[in-house]
């Protein structure tokens, strides 16, 4: 078909493919709920308006419906699963376009990550575009499988998928001028800028936004959303499974800005993703707190879909994709069909289409690590410690000084204080390399959790009361080559294989779910009160959010910027 088929259905000359008649349109972008029907042909929306024939009809009785929701900032990897299983999770609950970054898996792989994640998505039911690395590795204060320069990713330019430069999270850098960020910024400066700023404020935030930076999904707190909005910054509102900031940013909300926010997800754990859903969820949490129904779908598509020039996506009108989510209660907006470019795909949460077995691709192998009779001990320099302290449901960090507890000469975890030990051994390189530091707030009375998702070095982590579990952690893990572990002793009480990248599985959804299951099942059953553990001890290794975080180079001040002793100065 063409446009000239599509222009011959909306002059009502042909019959169109589809008919939906009798819907409540949310008119995202006159700002209006009204009947009418809406005809599809060729996989867009060609006319609205009643008089029209299909080749299907279907009388909706007044049902809502709505655009496609659109997830404004999404890392993919975080789901555990390749974009087809990702796909199957998100689109039920009616989302259908990602915006992701890939710098996870390109954080291993480099490129060869970046390009198996767009070729995972090609001719895939969701509609996933890609923001392009930024910064491969976040910093220099890490260890990563691959570094990303100008150079390297201007191989992206003119993708069709690709749009733009993803989160610019080295910010110091970047408002300091460094020379290799300023050329990243300058390759995409005609496309979507995205930021990452946490805390950033004052003459550093300006200089930052200066650069060029057009959006921040960092904020936590009404005053520093509104501090960025003021200085142009499209703000993306973030409810992940760790980072839960819809809530608290609800209040910057008003008729008046509306169009300048958007809703993203960041990071969701297949639980969640299947349970709660994805921008679903956030737009039944945002009308329950009182947001205008339309104002909440607006802000899971329309916004976003603005904000990125997809021009057409995130709307019901002539000439957009036929990307539509059909709902009978806009207070309680749950999807009950979902067509993605006028074809049925979702209906009462559940896929109508067959899982398809992924097409092989090979990638190269991503754990490199010497010896796993690796040597955690920590000798005592000092009576005091710093700590990184976890903040509930948040992924900065608490900067804790407190007394170290010394057996033997030897710094060991305080089970009583909740002081467990924490190591972040590098698996790319086999260099040896191994953080060594101590963690408050995972409750482990025993045993280890280990796992190669570790953000965004994603070298493995490990947190345990005992060395000897650590290691055995650790050998679970090569074994699997890569992947998550509860381990008890020697005994490997849970576990999920993450073969690809050690981030990602391809097995089903449902399968990668329950297994993430038994390992906080795991988890717990050795002391841990979170409610995701391994999720929090992800994100305690990014060390470009405060603000104290461990590499394997050793504990990071994210506010100085710099490596510290683990031992303070008396």
């Amino acid at each position: 078909m063409s446009i000239v088929d599509r222009l011959r259905a909306a002059r009502g000359e042909t019959p169109a493919d589809l008919v939906l008649r009798n819907a409540s349109l949310v008119n995202v972008i006159s700002g209006e709920i009204y009947r009418s029907d809406i005809v599809v042909h060729d996989r867009h929306v060609v006319a609205l308006g009643s008089q029209y024939a299909g080749e299907r009809e279907l009388d909706l009785g007044g049902k809502f419906v709505a655009p496609g929701l659109i997830d404004a900032h999404a890392h993919i990897e975080s789901s555990l699963v390749s974009p087809p299983e990702f796909a199957r999770a998100v689109l039920p609950h009616g989302v259908t376009t990602v915006i992701t970054d890939p710098h996870e898996i390109a954080n291993v792989l480099g490129l060869e990550g970046m390009r198996y994640m767009l070729e995972r998505a090609k001719h895939g039911l969701l509609n996933m575009f890609v923001m392009a690395s930024s910064c491969v590795p976040a910093t220099d204060m890490e260890t990563s499988g691959a570094r990303l320069e100008a150079e390297d990713l201007g191989q992206l330019l003119g993708h069709p998928w690709v749009l733009g430069l993803a989160e610019l999270m080295n910010y110091p850098g970047v408002a300091l001028g460094d020379e290799g960020m300023l050329d990243k910024i300058e390759l995409f400066r005609h496309l979507a800028l995205d930021g990452h700023a946490p805390d950033m404020s004052g003459r550093m935030l300006n200089a930052y936004v200066a650069a060029g930076v057009q959006s921040e999904h960092e904020c936590t707190t009404v005053e520093e959303a509104l501090e960025k909005l003021r200085l142009g910054l499209t703000i993306f509102i973030r409810e992940g499974t760790t980072t839960r900031n819809l809530l608290p940013l609800l209040p910057l909300i008003s008729s008046e800005n509306q169009g300048a926010i958007c809703f993203c997800t960041d990071d969701r754990m297949p639980a969640d993703l299947l349970d709660e859903g994805s921008i679903d969820h956030m737009i039944r949490l945002a009308i329950a707190n009182g947001v205008d129904p339309l104002a909440a779908i607006r802000m899971g598509s329309y916004n976003s879909a603005r904000h990125f020039g997809l021009k057409k996506y995130g709307a019901i009108a002539p000439g957009k994709y036929a990307d539509l989510v059909v709902v009978a209660d806009l207070q309680n907006f749950r999807p009950e069909m979902v067509y993605r470019g006028g074809r049925l795909v979702a209906e009462n949460g559940a896929m109508t289409l067959p899982r398809q077995a992924p097409r092989p691709i090979n990638l190269r192998g991503s754990l490199n690590i010497a010896s796993t009779e690796l040597d955690f001990s920590i000798r005592a320099v000092g009576e005091r410690i710093h700590v990184i302290g976890t903040v509930r449901d948040q992924v900065v960090t608490e900067k804790r000084l407190e007394r170290a507890k010394i057996l033997d000469n030897m710094a060991v975890s305080d089970v009583e204080r909740d002081i467990l030990k924490f190591a972040m051994v590098e698996r790319h390189r086999a260099s040896g390399a191994i953080g060594k530091g101590f963690i408050q707030g995972f409750g482990l009375k025993r045993g280890a959790i280990a796992g190669t998702v570790a953000h965004d070095h994603h070298n493995l982590a490990v947190i345990g009361v005992d060395d000897e579990s650590m290691r055995a952690a650790v050998r679970a893990i090569v074994a699997m080559g890569g992947g998550l572990v509860a381990v008890d002793g020697e005994a490997v009480l849970a576990r999920l294989p993450l073969p690809v990248a050690g981030l990602l599985s391809e097995s089903p959804i449902e399968t990668v779910r329950q297994q993430y299951d038994s390992l906080i099942d795991a988890a717990k059953s050795m002391g841990s009160h979170l409610s995701d553990p391994f999720m929090v001890m992800s994100f305690m290794g990014l060390e470009v959010i405060p603000k104290l975080k461990l590499t394997d180079q050793g504990l990071v001040d994210v506010e100085q910027f710099k490596i510290i002793d683990l031992f303070a100065q008396n």
